[in-house]
């Protein structure tokens, strides 16, 4: 498995407008092909947003950053200073803490 998580700030809109974009959003996530999970991420103190995704393989992570709906979010001007980062999993100990 692979992580990815990413971060930004929003320019320009709220975080009620923000949510309002990712519940419409959330099944094109939804269907991006070895995505386990993703959980969405907001610290509206910080103007700190972003997720976290669990995917079944690197080719799967890397089928995501290859695709159209990740460069229209890395593109989108109310989503500054973004970061994405991918992780590998250190398995043995992430199963012991039921992450798996």
């Amino acid at each position: 498995m692979q992580v990815l998580i990413i971060n930004f700030n929003l320019e320009g809109i709220s975080r009620s407008e923000y949510e309002g974009v990712c519940n419409e959003l959330a099944p094109s996530f939804a269907a991006i092909p070895g995505l386990i999970s993703k959980h969405w991420l907001a610290d509206e103190a910080n103007n700190t947003y972003g997720g976290v995704y669990l995917f079944q393989d690197q080719a799967a992570l890397d089928g995501f950053m290859a695709s159209e709906l990740f460069a229209g979010v890395a593109g989108n001007p109310a989503l500054i200073n973004a970061s994405a980062k991918p992780f590998d999993i250190i398995e043995g100990p992430t199963r012991i803490t039921r992450g798996m």
